[in-house]
């Protein structure tokens, strides 16, 4: 599992190496980008739960992502709000390490892994 962690942080530290649009201007992957903030939202609570002990990497990764977008005020609530969404929805199901956590946390890997990729493969420079 280690490795895919591994790969998604890379994944998404390419996308954020892409020069950042006007603030105003509203992107066409700003689904992807609310749906990876859930996602990093989610993992930061489950890997949490289940002792991975990494401390504010996934809410990190987050800011970092904010910080390369620099999305204005509407765009920055939605990020903000899926992040939310991703933690809050998992801490309302899961209080501890259940082995379907486990499961939640590969497919959740998964799934940014492929929206990181994509991002990458369509808008990179």
């Amino acid at each position: 599992m280690t490795k895919a962690l591994l790969a998604v942080v890379i994944l998404i530290s390419a996308f954020l190496a892409t020069p950042a649009r006007p603030q105003d201007a509203a992107a066409l992957f700003d689904g992807d980008l609310q749906r990876l903030a859930e996602i990093l939202g989610t993992l930061h609570y489950l890997r949490g739960i289940c002792g991975c002990k990494e401390g504010a990497k996934w809410r990190n990764e987050m800011q970092a992502l904010i910080d390369a977008e620099i999305p204005s005020g509407a765009r920055r609530a939605r990020m903000v709000a899926g992040f939310n969404r991703g933690y809050i929805g998992f801490e309302q199901t899961y209080r501890t390490c259940t082995p379907a956590a486990y499961v939640a946390i590969r497919l959740h890997i998964e799934e940014g892994l492929k929206i990181s990729r994509d991002l990458t493969d369509r808008y990179a420079n």
